[in-house]
């Protein structure tokens, strides 16, 4: 399968083109840029636009063999002089980012970006950043440049994304982490998922620690010192690991998981992606309106983009442990009925800024089972 390329990355590509262009006085009609990856990427540039003072171009979202709305559309960078204050006039070039039209503005605090900000999210600023001060470095320019970031078909797309519900307003948000979209069906997870739990089993385990992601992963590493590579990413997929874990012989499991997602376990909800449903803030609501907490904050927290910030809400009304310990009681409820006593299983659930918010009666057995584990590998 074919990898696609983030709006991240054709956002960079489309700004160290312009800025080239700019620089150099030279027409270009591709251009190269470096992916978090590691992965090239090589964009054609259409619809170029050059005068002495800005330079436009845009490049076409490619989405590989896992396209989404966005495949197709026309990413626009527009570089042009900016102006040096005398602090600055001594020092490296001064590159600004900013989003012009079809690019969402952030209007609720939480997010990637602060309030006001356009939506470009930091990881596609550093790439931006970083290609352009090469073009900067190779004409050896050490002024000030501004880029802006457009996409004409942005505003009409971002009303089918999440970015009206999470307060990002105008239109579609530049994304990415890695800079390339790896193409993989809902199957071809499943699959992965299956082989993973298969090599578990095959090395004689009949426990597995599992996490919807990368974050869940590095909090089992940073907080119980358990090694990554010990441990199964299910992404959103929690319930069909569940019952491959029971298909495969299994006799235990530890979820651990981000507020974000194990909260609509909650609710019985067993796929967490966001296509499946969002009821974060709502099933937090229940949770808090069984442990009493006052209409105020239960408001406060359905304005909440985040469960981050609804956590903050609980923490500053003195009901935070009381909801978490009362949501994760629903939620080993749903994943024990999910198994029907045919494997034990526990449950962690952390959030960035405070940690582990709660656990399962009997998940702090697994620390020394794991600890254990980790022993007999040295």
């Amino acid at each position: 399968m074919r990898y696609g390329f983030t709006t991240g990355s054709c956002a960079a590509a489309a700004s160290k083109a312009a800025a080239y262009m700019l620089l150099t006085g030279k027409r270009k009609k591709e251009i190269t840029i470096e992916t978090p990856k590691g992965i090239p990427y090589t964009a054609q540039l259409v619809d170029i636009v050059r005068s002495e003072k800005e330079v436009s171009c845009a490049v076409e979202k490619d989405g590989g063999d896992d396209p989404d709305i966005t495949t197709g559309i026309l990413i626009y960078a527009k570089v042009s002089y900016g102006v040096l204050s005398l602090e600055e006039k001594q020092g490296s070039p001064q590159i600004v980012i900013d989003g012009g039209i079809g690019v969402g503005r952030v209007t609720k605090p939480g997010l990637d970006q602060p309030v006001g900000n356009a939506a470009i999210n930091h990881v596609p600023r550093e790439m931006i950043e970083k290609e352009v001060l090469q073009i900067c470095s190779l004409v050896d320019y050490k002024g000030s440049l501004r880029v802006e970031i457009s996409v004409p078909e942005g505003e009409g797309l971002a009303e089918h994304t999440f970015n009206p519900r999470l307060g990002i307003v105008g239109g579609i948000s530049i994304l990415g982490t890695s800079g390339i979209v790896e193409p993989m069906s809902n199957q071809a997870i499943l699959d992965t998922i299956r082989v993973e739990l298969n090599q578990r089993k095959a090395q004689g385990f009949d426990y597995v620690a599992v996490s919807p992601g990368n974050y869940g992963l590095d909090f089992m590493k940073k907080t119980y010192g358990y090694d990554l590579d010990k441990s199964v990413k299910c992404s959103n997929f929690i319930g069909d690991t569940i019952d491959m874990a029971m298909e495969l012989g299994f006799q235990k499991m530890l979820l651990t998981g981000h507020i974000g997602k194990l909260i609509k376990v909650s609710g019985g909800i067993m796929n967490t992606h966001s296509k499946e449903g969002d009821c974060r803030m709502e099933l937090i609501v229940s949770s808090a309106v069984k442990c009493g907490v006052e209409v105020k904050y239960l408001k406060q927290i359905l304005e909440c983009v985040t469960t981050e910030e609804a956590v903050r809400i609980l923490a500053e009304c003195g009901k935070r442990q009381e909801v978490m310990d009362y949501a994760m009681e629903r939620i080993c409820y749903y994943l024990n009925k999910r198994t029907k006593g045919k494997m034990k299983i526990d449950c962690i659930m952390y959030a960035n800024e405070f940690g582990e918010l709660a656990k399962s009666k009997e998940a702090s057995e697994w620390f020394s089972l794991l600890e254990q584990e980790q022993e007999q590998q040295i």
